[in-house]
């Protein structure tokens, strides 16, 4: 089901690798008072241990989420230590500004899609860092791009093959669009989650 939080209406679809009842891929969406927090994280491995890093992550994020992207993924290392570790993507939408910043950490793919680009004419794709939170992290740097009403961002861990056609975000609810990418491009040798987020400028009222 399709939820408006402040700035953003999103959709998640994601499903564990056959056989294990626990998914290491975690999603979060935290409003805060000038934006809102998305991410995807990816414990490493696959059943329990990969959940339990996962989720360790997603509090980190909960718990903190108006703290900056590079701030967030240093808290994470840190509650990391011990686990498995992870991958994730994370961005902050800030409405003030019409902005996002953005940050990645392994292997979750990350893609803006403008509003009117039917084309794919649109070149920003996150740049990933390399290592794992919770083990090893290279130096942190994030990106800030513009954003403006109906542009689209899609999460999506390396349980979804790469080849997904962007298109149908500009027609589709974020949550239609989210369980499309899992039927069709989901991998079967993994667990699989994507999230779609799309900004819908500064809520009125805003103080």
């Amino acid at each position: 089901m399709d939820t408006v939080t402040l700035s953003i209406e999103w959709g998640a679809a994601g499903l564990p690798l056959e056989g294990q009842t626990a998914s290491g891929d975690r999603y979060v969406v935290q409003p805060f008072r000038v934006g809102a927090l998305v991410a995807v994280v990816d414990g490493l491995g696959h059943g329990e241990g990969a959940a339990a890093a996962a989720a360790c992550a997603v509090l980190a994020l909960e718990q903190h989420d108006e703290e900056s992207v590079i701030s967030l993924v240093k808290r994470c290392h840190e509650q990391l230590r011990g686990t498995r570790g992870a991958v994730m993507s994370l961005a902050s939408f800030n409405s003030r500004d019409s902005t996002m910043t953005w940050l990645g950490v392994g292997n979750v793919d990350g893609r803006p899609l403008r509003r009117g680009d039917r084309r794919h004419q649109g070149n920003e794709s996150l740049l990933l860092r390399g290592g794992v939170v919770g083990d090893q992290l290279a130096p942190l740097s994030a990106g800030v791009i513009p954003v403006a009403r109906g542009d689209t961002l899609i999460l999506a861990s390396d349980g979804i093959h790469r080849e997904f056609d962007r298109a149908a975000a500009l027609t589709n609810s974020p949550q239609k669009f989210a369980d499309r990418i899992l039927a069709d491009h989901r991998r079967a040798t993994d667990d699989a989650l994507v999230l779609v987020s799309r900004y819908l400028g500064e809520p009125e009222g805003l103080p």
